[in-house]
């Protein structure tokens, strides 16, 4: 796992747009098929916005018809982590970037093979890095 990364929260103002510092710095979502990646096919990695780290490969991205870009796993073991959410009166899986906290969404059990996992990630939480 990479070193942690902390700013102040006039920092992260700062670094991001205002509405990815709604969603990821707030535990906000984007509006549905709005994200400039939902429907992105290119070949490469899925950064996270606010750190940079590398969250999700383009071999595991699929169309959920969910409207957020999603993913069937994380980039290996410790990229993301996974914590239980009550908000909003439901009870979800949240979906945060190991090194700096960043909310990136909410993963569920119901993707496809080979894990089964929906990784439902807002578009504004990522950066793409096309492959060279």
């Amino acid at each position: 796992m990479a070193e942690r990364k902390t700013r102040s929260d006039d920092e992260w103002r700062d670094r991001l747009s205002p509405e990815a510092y709604r969603v990821t710095r707030q535990k906000g979502t984007e509006t549905p098929f709005s994200g400039a990646l939902c429907g992105l096919t290119r070949p490469g990695v899925y950064r996270c916005v606010c750190c940079g780290t590398e969250l999700f490969r383009s071999t595991a991205k699929y169309d959920s018809g969910s409207g957020w870009p999603s993913f069937f796993e994380a980039t290996g073991d410790g990229a993301v982590v996974e914590r239980e959410d009550r908000s909003h009166g439901m009870v979800r899986t949240e979906v945060t970037c190991a090194t700096c906290d960043a909310h990136l969404g909410h993963v569920f059990p119901d993707g496809p093979p080979p894990t089964g996992l929906r990784y439902c990630i807002n578009s504004v939480a990522l950066e793409h890095e096309p492959e060279d």
